[in-house]
């Protein structure tokens, strides 16, 4: 079943929307509301596959509730907009509307919207799965290759010639704008890719992320330190201090748990 949610400041309007989902056998009509704050209120309790909105409401019009449910999180409804005014149809559908309809609405009009949301359905279940399944597949890439103990390597350009580095060799890495610098002993190299990128790359069991800038080698941690703002440093055996960032802390408490399991 498709869970539909109707808003629409007018009540015969409402009641015509009501009478037409109703005739459909796969939707499920799981709420109403006649003016914008209710509707933002119910369909983010209720969490509807779809939503027939009205844009001319008091207090908050139609594409007020689609701007805030945008800011919101979770999984976004699919929005046919509902209008007695043609006019607002290219703004409906750069809000990312699926269809616009035109009051009054007709029963025909109405199934060629749900036909669109239904194939919409279909399609976004299936890229969550295959983001699922990818996401899966690179986890189990990581566990085997950290059992096996397999290198992995890239290839970096450096002064004209092509230069192999072996990944269980870094010991950190370092944002530069549109590129990161790998730190292997001595040398450094840049290279042309982000630092989440090189999080995949890097054996998890080995390597943290501690800042949206900065990767580190755990095992070349030598100290923790927490500043009297609250928030964490870490050095590491050759003396860089690398700052924490605020949604990495649980980085720092895994360093500090691994460091008491091996001391005990």
């Amino acid at each position: 079943m498709i869970r539909v949610f109707a808003a629409d400041d007018e009540s015969l309007a409402l009641d015509r929307l009501r009478d037409l989902v109703g005739r459909f056998p796969d939707l499920d009509l799981v709420g109403s509301a006649s003016s914008g704050k209710a509707a933002l209120d119910q369909i983010v309790a209720l969490r509807p596959d779809a939503v027939l909105l009205d844009i001319e409401m008091p207090l908050l019009d139609g594409f007020d509730v689609v701007e805030s449910l945008a800011r919101g999180e979770g999984p976004k409804p699919l929005i046919v907009f509902v209008t007695a005014f043609p006019h607002f149809a290219a703004t409906a559908f750069d809000t990312g509307a699926i269809d616009f309809l035109t009051k009054p609405v007709r029963l025909t009009r109405l199934e060629t919207a749900m036909q669109r949301v239904r194939q919409a359905l279909v399609d976004r279940s299936a890229n969550e799965r295959l983001r699922e399944l990818a996401g899966q597949l690179e986890t189990l890439r990581r566990e085997r290759n950290a059992e096996l103990g397999e290198s992995s390597h890239l290839w970096v350009q450096s002064r004209g010639e092509s230069i192999r580095v072996d990944l269980d060799k870094v010991e950190r890495v370092a944002a530069e704008g549109e590129y990161v610098r790998l730190f292997v002993g001595e040398a450094s190299y840049l290279h042309r890719e982000s630092v989440t990128g090189m999080a995949d790359r890097l054996n998890p069991q080995r390597f943290l992320r501690i800042h949206r800038s900065n990767i580190v080698d755990r095992g070349r941690v030598v100290s923790v330190r927490r500043r009297a703002t609250g928030s964490y440093q870490v050095v590491t055996d050759r003396g860089v201090t690398l700052p924490v960032g605020r949604s990495y802390r649980g980085a720092v408490r895994t360093i500090l748990a691994r460091g008491a399991q091996e001391s005990a």
